[in-house]
C-alpha cells in the first residue's frame, strides 16, 4: 500500500531529527526565560486579557482544543522550551489555577508591535509595555521572596533574572499594519524608528541584570495569505512564489537593519550574550522549496474561508460563521494540517512550527553560530 503524504511528511521529519548534525556553542541550560513579542509567540495573553476569543479547531492538533495560542498545535516557543527540557511558558496575565513562573513566563502577546500603540492599534501590549510588564513582575517576585519560601515554587529565585535567557520576536506588526496607510518608501523609512524603540528596550532589561539575549529577525510577511489577499490583486506586485514583494523587501532591510542593531549591542554591552537568528532565511527557504520539505500548500490557509489559491477572506477568520451577502458561511478546515504552512492566513501550523524551530537549532542561522559543541539530543516532539 503507498504511504500517505502526512505519513511521508512525518517520517521525513524524523530522519531529519535524528540524523542531522546540530551543534551549539550557547549553553542551553538556563534556570529560566523570559519571552517578548507578538502572536508568533503569544501562548494565551491576548485571550487573558480579554482582548479575542478563539475557538476551535485553534489547538485540535496537539492540545485538542484551543489553548490561548494562534495555531492549531505548539508554536516556536514551545519546541524550544521543550528542547531546553522546561516546561511551556505561561502567559504573565494568566494566572487563573495558580500557574508556575518558577522558569519564566511571557510577555508576547498577539497583534503587538514595537512601537506605543495607538488608539487604532491591535493590540495595547507594545514592545514598552511588555518591558514595563518585566520590571513589574519582578519587582512582585523581589517582593514575594523576601517574605520567605512560601512562594518559591511559584516564583522565580532572584539570580535566576540574571542567569535566564531573554527570548524576542517582535517587528512584524509595525511592518505589517504600516503598509496600510504608508507607501513603501515611508514603510522602510520608519524602520529605523521602530529599532531606536527596540534597543531602549534591550537597555532597560540590561540595567535590570539580563545579560543573555536571543533575537529572532522577522519573517517573510509577503507570504502571507492575509497580505496577499489585500495588497497581491495585481500579479505585477508579486513575486516567482506569488508573494508581495514590497512587503518582502521590507522586511529584509528590517532584518538587515536589526542584525546592524544586534552587532552594535554586543560591542555596547560586552559582557551579554547577544544571538541573531535568521527566521526570515527559514521560513523563505521553507515557503520557496516546500515540496522538499513534505509540505503540499505553501501559502494557501488551511483553516479559512474562499477555498484556493488562498482560503483567505479577512470577513470570516478561522473557526467562525458570519453572514455574507445574506448567506451564512462557515471556514473550511483542510483534512492534515501536517500538509500546510500556514494556518489560518496570518500563522503557521504546529508542522511548519517544528520544521522553523529545527532549523534554529541547527545554529546555522544564528550570528554568533552555534559551535561544535551540543549539550543535548535533538529531540523535537512531532
Amino acid at each position: 500500500m503507498a504511504s500517505s503524504p502526512s505519513s511521508i511528511h512525518f517520517s521525513f521529519l524524523l530522519l531529519l531529527i535524528v540524523f542531522c548534525p546540530f551543534s551549539f556553542s550557547i549553553e542551553f541550560n538556563y534556570p529560566t526565560v523570559f519571552n517578548f513579542g507578538d502572536s508568533n509567540y503569544d501562548t494565551g495573553i491576548r485571550i487573558a486579557a480579554g482582548l479575542k476569543e478563539i475557538n476551535p479547531p485553534y489547538g485540535e492538533t496537539y492540545f485538542l482544543r484551543p489553548s490561548g495560542r494562534f495555531s492549531d498545535g505548539r508554536l516556536i516557543i514551545d519546541f524550544l522550551m521543550d528542547e531546553m527540557d522546561m516546561p511551556f511558558l505561561g502567559a504573565y496575565l494568566d494566572f487563573v489555577g495558580a500557574p508556575s513562573f518558577q522558569k519564566g513566563c511571557t510577555f508576547a502577546a498577539a497583534g503587538s508591535a514595537i512601537l506605543p500603540a495607538s488608539p487604532t492599534s491591535v493590540s495595547p501590549f507594545s514592545f514598552g509595555i511588555q518591558i514595563s510588564q518585566f520590571l513589574r513582575f519582578k519587582a512582585r517576585v523581589t517582593e514575594l521572596l523576601a517574605k520567605g519560601n512560601k512562594f518559591k515554587k511559584y516564583i522565580p529565585q532572584l539570580e535566576s533574572f540574571n542567569q535566564g535567557l531573554y527570548m524576542f520576536d517582535i517587528g512584524q506588526n509595525d511592518l505589517a499594519g504600516a503598509f496600510y496607510s504608508k507607501t513603501d518608501n515611508q514603510v522602510i523609512a520608519s524602520i529605523p524608528i521602530n529599532l531606536l524603540e527596540f534597543e531602549t528596550g534591550i537597555s532597560k532589561l540590561y540595567e535590570q541584570g539580563a545579560r543573555r539575549f536571543w533575537i529572532h529577525n522577522t519573517g517573510p510577511l509577503g507570504c502571507l495569505p492575509q497580505n496577499i489577499a489585500f495588497f497581491g490583486k495585481d500579479p505585477s506586485k508579486l513575486d516567482e512564489l506569488g508573494c508581495v514583494s514590497s512587503h518582502n523587501q521590507a522586511a529584509r532591510l528590517f532584518n538587515l537593519q536589526l542584525h546592524a542593531l544586534c552587532t552594535k549591542l554586543q560591542a555596547k554591552f560586552s559582557n551579554a550574550s547577544i544571538t541573531y537568528v535568521d527566521v526570515f532565511s527559514i521560513k523563505f527557504d521553507l515557503i520557496a522549496n516546500y515540496s522538499r520539505y513534505g509540505f503540499e500548500h505553501p501559502i494557501t490557509a488551511c483553516c479559512g474561508y474562499g477555498g484556493p489559491p488562498l482560503n483567505y477572506d479577512s470577513r470570516v477568520g478561522c473557526g467562525q460563521t458570519k453572514t455574507l451577502n445574506g448567506n451564512t458561511v462557515s471556514t473550511n478546515v483542510c483534512n492534515d494540517t501536517t500538509e500546510y504552512i500556514n494556518w489560518d492566513g496570518i500563522h503557521y501550523t504546529e508542522a511548519a512550527n517544528l520544521h522553523v524551530s529545527s532549523q534554529i537549532l541547527t545554529g546555522k542561522y544564528s550570528d554568533p553560530p552555534f559551535a561544535d559543541k551540543m549539550p543535548f539530543l535533538l529531540k523535537l516532539k512531532f
